[in-house]
């Protein structure tokens, strides 16, 4: 499964261009948590030959809709992704699953980048960059393992107070 974002501009305009309205609704989730209410659509098509991706058996459309409860603000969003599953190799539902995943590591990702602004990191030769990502992730990890939600809170707290990080590790006396 790949997803192909703004990176990718070929990919994506020739994904967003297959003939999405004849589609099928092949998948459609309705939860409401954190706040808000999400409704996802999903559709498969056959790709075309001339998709800029080896090995690619179909392409995906997911339409997101997202209302906050509390503003009232409703954003829809459209992702598209490429498998080489062959149609009928896995259901729809645990396609829908593997895209789910995937958003959970771009979850991660994103904490990386903003809350510990990875992307402006002067570490850069070796495996210097492999290491500190390393780090990064185990102090989300950790964080999350003692209760923490938001990641950002906990690295303030942590950060104004380091003798409860230390405590929590074992290293006072």
């Amino acid at each position: 499964l790949f997803i192909a974002k703004g990176n990718q501009p070929t990919l994506h305009r020739r994904l967003k261009t297959l003939p999405w309205r004849e589609a099928v609704l092949n998948d459609r989730t309705d939860e409401t948590g954190h706040g808000r209410r999400e409704i996802r659509r999903m559709k498969i098509c056959t790709v075309r030959p001339d998709l800029p991706f080896p090995y690619a058996a179909q392409a995906i459309q997911v339409k997101r809709r997202r209302t906050d409860h509390r503003t009232g603000k409703t954003t829809i969003v459209t992702i598209y992704a490429v498998t080489s599953l062959p149609p009928g190799r896995i259901t729809h539902a645990q396609l829908a699953t593997l895209i789910r995943g995937h958003w959970s590591i771009e979850v991660l990702h994103h904490i990386r980048d903003v809350t510990f602004r990875e992307d402006a990191s002067k570490i850069r030769t070796g495996t210097a960059p492999r290491i500190m990502a390393s780090l990064r992730n185990l102090a989300i990890g950790l964080t999350r393992l003692i209760g923490w939600t938001n990641i950002t809170a906990a690295t303030d707290h942590y950060r104004s107070h380091p003798a409860d990080g230390l405590q929590l590790l074992g290293l006072t006396t």
